[in-house]
Parts: structure tokens; C-alpha cells; sequence
């Protein structure tokens, strides 16, 4: 369906014009030239810093552009004003989409330099554990979605910002196990990373069975804004969790099927490869070289 018909079937006192957010708009500048800066600038200062490759500076522009079209948008005016859904898939961008292109796009010799502050690396590494990264970024997931955390951002500009700001971060801090580029902090194994991808796949299904199901609203700002759409409140909260779940689903699931491949192809590899030992054995059967491998 086109887009400007929906907009014309808004009810409210919504008219749906373009606003600029001089905030949005400045942070996403502001990140997104710092980051430009020490890659370009910062890297000739550290000695030791290795290359940066275009790939990871278009996807760390990926993730600024993401952040900006959620949050600098109609999309974030329609999320803190009028719907859950769209509320929803701002938190979804922000911490399936968002956050791990931006983790992915800063080089090794960044964090490197960072972890190498002093006492950087003891909390690094405490943070960075699967079992740690999981829990810290699901219990975020569930108190920011609790009503009374959702009803309060919701009429209070600045902790609603400290909200998106805090799942970004967990949700890079969750992403690590999974793509870390650092050789001090690595990545878990491909088995691991499935098995951890299935289990936080789980958390955001259960937060939005919770919502879809629900036989009245759950949170009040949403029941008593003005309607779009002809959505009811409880039709506006089933589809803010079916576009949670399939969103983070479709995501985490795509991400699995891709670490199994890629797992696989290496181990066919492997054991397509030669191993030298059996080569050995082979040729001092063959009379070629003595037991102990010389000729």
C-alpha cells in the first residue's frame, strides 16, 4: 500500500511533517567524523595501528545511517508519540542492526589501543564473556521494556535517550562473542556462537509473546495516545511484537544458517588438506623414505 494514503488515514493531531532533531542530527555528525578522524588521522599516530578496510568504514557508517533513520526520523516521532509498533522496531534496529555494524566496523588496532589504558582490559575481558554479555544485555532487553520503564521514557525526553543509548551499548557488548576482530578478546567458537545466537534468539520472543498476547494494553502512554491508522491499542502492541520477533528472528536465525556454512566449508576443508604424517607413513610403505622420514 502506498505510503502517502497511510498517511492520510492518520487520525489524531498528527500531521506526519518532516521534523529535524538538531540532536539526532548532530551526535550522528559528531560519530560518525570522529570515527573518519581516527582512522585517517589517529592511525599515522600509533605505530603499531594496521589498516582499515572499506568494508568496515561503510559498515560503521551503516550503523551511524541506522541510528539516524530510528531516531532522527518520523520513525522516532511516530515511536514516542502514537505507536508501540513503531516504538518496537526502533529498539529492533538499535540492537540487531544498529549495533553490530558499528561494532564490526572499528578496526583491531582501536580497541587494541583502548585496552591497552590501564585497567582497561580486566573489565573488558569480565564484560566481554558470553555468559556475562548474555545476561547483561538481556536483563536490559527486560527492564527497559517493563511498562513502568516504557510509560516513564516515554514522558521524559532525556531517559528516554539514556534508554536507546544503554541498549546500543549492551547490545555491542552482546554482538562481541560473536564478531570480535581482537585476537586478546576473541570470538567464541562457531559451534559456541550458533549455540549462543539460538539462546538469544529466545529472550526477545519471550518479551514479545508477552506483548502480542496480552488481552488488554501494557502500557498506558500507548493506550491513551492518539490513534493512526485505525490501529487499536491492542492491535498496535500485537503488531509491535510479531515485527520484534520476526525482525530479531529472521536476523539471528540468517546469522546461524551463515556461521554453520561457513563452519562447514572450513572443515571440509580442513580435511580435504593433506595430513603430512599420513603422506609420511604412506611413502615408507612404498619404499620412498625410511620410517623415520628421510630417504
Amino acid at each position: 500500500m502506498p505510503l502517502l494514503p497511510l498517511l492520510h488515514a492518520a487520525t489524531g493531531p498528527y500531521q506526519f511533517h518532516w521534523h529535524i532533531h538538531p540532536d539526532v542530527v548532530l551526535l550522528c555528525i559528531f560519530v560518525e567524523a570522529a570515527y573518519l578522524y581516527m582512522v585517517t588521522q589517529l592511525r599515522d599516530v600509533l605505530s603499531d595501528a594496521g589498516r582499515v578496510r572499506r568494508s568496515q568504514v561503510l559498515m560503521f557508517s551503516g550503523g551511524v545511517l541506522a541510528v539516524y533513520l530510528v531516531a532522527g526520523t518520523p520513525l522516532h516521532d511516530i515511536s514516542e508519540q502514537y505507536l508501540l509498533s513503531f516504538h518496537m522496531v526502533q529498539h529492533t534496529v538499535f540492537t540487531v542492526v544498529a549495533a553490530p555494524l558499528l561494532l564490526a566496523g572499528i578496526p583491531v588496532w582501536v580497541w587494541q589501543a583502548l585496552l591497552r589504558q590501564r585497567g582497561m582490559m580486566p573489565i573488558a575481558r569480565k564484560l566481554v564473556h558470553p555468559v556475562v554479555a548474555f545476561g547483561l544485555f538481556n536483563a536490559v532487553m527486560v527492564l527497559t521494556h517493563l511498562p513502568v520503564t516504557v510509560n516513564y521514557s516515554l514522558n521524559h525526553h532525556w531517559f528516554h535517550f539514556c534508554v536507546h543509548a544503554v541498549l546500543l551499548v549492551s547490545a555491542m557488548i552482546m554482538w562481541w562473542p560473536i564478531l570480535s576482530n581482537v585476537p586478546e578478546l576473541p570470538h567464541i567458537a562457531a559451534p559456541l556462537q550458533m549455540a549462543y545466537l539460538f539462546l538469544q534468539s529466545i529472550v526477545p520472543t519471550v518479551i514479545a509473546a508477552f506483548i502480542s498476547f496480552a488481552d488488554t494494553a501494557v502500557y498506558s502512554f500507548y493506550e491513551q495516545a492518539p490513534r493512526m491508522w485505525g490501529l487499536s491499542p491492542e492491535e498496535d502492541q500485537q503488531l509491535g511484537g510479531g515485527l520484534m520477533k520476526l525482525i530479531g528472528s529472521l536476523i539471528y536465525w540468517g546469522l546461524i544458517a551463515f556461521v554453520f556454512f561457513q563452519w562447514y566449508n572450513r572443515e571440509q576443508a580442513a580435511d580435504a588438506e593433506p595430513h603430512w604424517d599420513e603422506v609420511a607413513e604412506e611413502l615408507a610403505q612404498l619404499g620412498l623414505t625410511s620410517a623415520g622420514g628421510k630417504k
